[in-house]
């Protein structure tokens, strides 16, 4: 498998990919990343957005997971957000969700983020056990306005 920049021709799988997600986890689909606007068209978002996205695929080349980061949003400072991190079940479990983090991480540092923030589901325990290996801390609430009031898990990590 390898980890790669998202290329436009890659938006369709990642969309895909994000929703079947959210769904096979019973996460709304109203307030979480699956009604987010961009998500048709990540890489003109993270484009004008000063972020970038990855993928990560598989030997055949399909995209079989993804994350990304982008300042957040609605708030002031040099945070950003690691956003839309997710994997279909054959690539779970196998050390890239690390991996993915720690390209993002390293990206978010090279950009002169000094916090980066997530939002999460109760539910996504895997994720969140992970998101604190790496060194993310629960916070009380949520930081700026990223669209996802269905999501009340909240956490930050000092870059």
């Amino acid at each position: 498998m390898k980890i790669s920049p998202l290329t436009p021709s890659e938006n369709q799988a990642v969309a895909d990919l994000v929703r079947s997600v959210i769904l096979e986890h019973g996460v709304p689909k109203v307030g979480t990343a699956y009604a987010d606007k961009s998500l048709d068209d990540l890489y003109a978002y993270y484009q004008q957005n000063s972020g970038i996205y990855y993928v990560l695929k598989d030997e055949n080349g399909q995209v079989v997971g993804g994350a990304g980061i982008a300042p957040l949003e609605n708030y002031e400072g040099p945070v950003c957000e690691l956003q839309k991190m997710y994997f279909y079940p054959n690539a779970r479990g196998l050390g890239w969700g690390s991996a993915m983090i720690d390209q993002c991480l390293s990206k978010a540092r090279e950009m002169g983020y000094e916090q980066c923030y997530l939002e999460t589901m109760p539910q996504m325990l895997d994720a969140q056990k992970l998101y604190l290996k790496k060194g993310f801390k629960y916070i009380d609430g949520p930081m700026g306005d990223t669209g996802h009031c269905s999501c009340p898990i909240h956490m930050l990590l000092a870059l």
